[in-house]
């Protein structure tokens, strides 16, 4: 009994030994028999490149300023009393905006008056004797002498007259002056001084005054664009306006302004440090939306049509200042290219070089090309796009429940395997 069980053994080991060598064998057939096929190529969406005539626009960085900028200064000194605006509000010409004490103005205007009365009562008493003493000479009696001193007193009590005159105005003035009234329609600053502050006159900065429509954009331009301008146009850019096309802009967030400009302003002389020439459009804002000193980009376009090729944005590679594409040749297989491109014509890239007409350009499934390798293009269309967006949506969608159900079937498997050693266990020990 003891030799037969051996043998059963042995038997049942040659026989697990010839089905662990079967299995090998046909898992290395099954690897040579996969390891024959190659992969099918990637599928790409391609576009041809077509030569056409576009306007080119360039973007220049300008900042706003308005075309009337006006500091608000007091003219006589005083204590500040009253303010008649609201930081940051509209004023119109004429609006009383500050008010500074005006007792001290009032006296002193009194005070010229009385001193004009003064030198009136005078003036009259020395025209008075004048005209008693002249006739007197006739007949001897009064010199010569004391008619010219009667005509002296009587010219030096008109002039005190005057003199109190123009005091009185002055101090009319200076009254008025304590009162300041808004010189135009604008966009008032805040206040500088608030009331019961001192104010000196002339120097006292109080608050700042803007235009608001229209509102004036400044920039700079390089000196080859400007030779540039002056050839196409065939004169300076300055001296007829009329024909140059409307500046349009763009503000912080992205947005274009509606209302486009026009130039109102070429300087005479080039920055020779910068190289660079100030210009200025003139750019209506009624509803007020630009302020001044606000950062905008000016948008030229091109006075020439451009006759490139366009490429969408997302067939564009950027690596460390390179851009690049993958164009399919004749004989289907992928190419890396490296293109000149400086400027966009909204989400296109305008080429300057590096694609000729004809050429198929990837725009989708780039990263499945590789330089060299053979792919499977197909023209793109729009609604090709479109319907290739929605089943990538689709498919995400439906990717993202197939990931669930794997993960949860993923747990229940390893709940099991973590239930199976217990009975091994119990196995092993019996």
């Amino acid at each position: 009994m003891r030799a037969f069980s051996v043998r059963n053994d042995r038997c049942g080991g040659l026989l697990n030994a010839g089905a662990l060598a079967l299995a090998v064998l046909a898992l290395a057939a099954c690897g040579n028999k996969n390891a024959g096929q190659a992969p099918p190529p990637p599928e790409v969406s391609v576009v041809k490149a077509v030569a056409q005539p576009i306007t080119v626009s360039e973007e220049y960085v300008g900042q706003t300023e308005a075309v009337d900028t006006v500091e608000i200064r007091a003219r006589v000194s005083g204590i500040l009393e009253r303010q008649g605006f609201v930081d940051g509000s509209r004023v119109k010409r004429g609006d009383l905006l500050f008010a500074i004490d005006p007792q001290p103005f009032i006296a002193a205007l009194a005070q010229a008056k009385a001193t004009l009365a003064q030198t009136q009562a005078t003036h009259i008493n020395s025209k008075q004797n004048l005209d008693r003493i002249r006739p007197l000479l006739a007949d001897k009696a009064i010199s010569q002498q004391d008619l010219d001193a009667a005509v002296a007193k009587e010219a030096t009590d008109a002039a005190n007259e005057d003199a109190a005159r123009a005091q009185v105005k002055t101090a009319e003035l200076n009254l008025d002056y304590a009162t300041i009234s808004a010189p135009r329609d604008g966009v008032i600053s805040k206040a500088l001084i608030k009331p019961g502050g001192l104010v000196n006159a002339s120097t006292t900065l109080l608050t700042t005054l803007y235009s608001v429509d229209p509102i004036y954009v400044n920039f700079t331009v390089s000196e080859q664009k400007l030779m540039e301008m002056q050839r196409q146009l065939k004169h300076n850019p300055g001296e007829d306006k009329a024909k140059l096309p409307p500046f349009r802009l763009r503000l912080a967030d992205g947005s274009e302004y509606k209302l486009s400009g026009t130039l109102n302003f070429v300087d005479a002389a080039v920055d020779a440090k910068s190289g660079t020439l100030q210009v200025r459009v003139q750019v209506p804002n009624p509803e007020r939306l630009l302020r001044a000193g606000q950062l905008v980009r000016v948008i030229f376009p091109s006075l020439q049509p451009l006759n490139a090729i366009l490429i969408p944005q997302q067939a564009v590679q950027e690596l460390q200042g390179k851009r690049s594409v993958f164009v399919v040749d004749a004989e289907g297989k992928a190419q890396y290219r490296e293109i000149t491109a400086t400027t966009r014509d909204g989400n296109n890239w305008v080429v300057e070089s590096g694609i000729t007409p004809g050429e198929m350009v990837v725009v989708e499934g780039i990263q499945k090309v590789r330089p060299g390798a053979p792919v499977k293009p197909a023209v793109a269309t729009p609604d090709a796009k479109n319907d290739a967006k929605k089943a990538g949506d689709d498919k995400s969608d439906a990717a993202k429940k197939s990931d669930a159900k794997d993960a949860a079937k993923k747990d229940v498997t390893y709940d099991a395997k973590g239930a199976a050693p217990a009975p091994a266990a119990d196995k092993g020990a019996k």
